[in-house]
């Protein structure tokens, strides 16, 4: 139901726009997020965002670099992506925590139900 695309292989510094396609029956009112998982480590978060997109907290990793958006109207949440390094290789999973409980994030992948499947990005040095 949640489908991630806009992976590649980039340069160092480039920019890049993933993007998060869910199906009609993932309810706008649901929390969303992007999550990566580099080779050798645990999946980490990149960046949450509430239903109505006002309240939104990223990874400090990424902080001032990405910027996460959603469209409710159009069902998509994107991650821009600037200024690319290369430890932002990695898979990324976009994903939707499916409860109701107010206009809140969450920063725990125990906390998101349904995952898409994940695109590669790989920055080159």
């Amino acid at each position: 139901q949640l489908q991630a695309s806009g992976g590649g292989l980039v340069q160092a510094g480039w920019s890049l726009r993933l993007s998060c396609t869910t199906s009609e029956r993932t309810d706008r009112r649901f929390p969303m997020g992007w999550f990566r998982q580099a080779p050798g480590k645990e999946r980490e978060l990149v960046a949450a965002i509430s239903w109505s997109g006002i309240n939104f907290e990223y990874s400090h990793h990424v902080k001032g670099r990405f910027t996460i958006f959603r469209d409710n109207a159009e069902n998509t949440v994107d991650l821009q992506m600037d200024n690319l390094k290369p430890e932002d290789t990695a898979v990324y999973y976009c994903a939707a925590a499916e409860t109701f409980i107010g206009d809140v994030y969450f920063t725990s992948a125990k906390d998101y139900t349904s995952w898409g499947q994940g695109t590669q990005l790989t920055v080159s040095s």
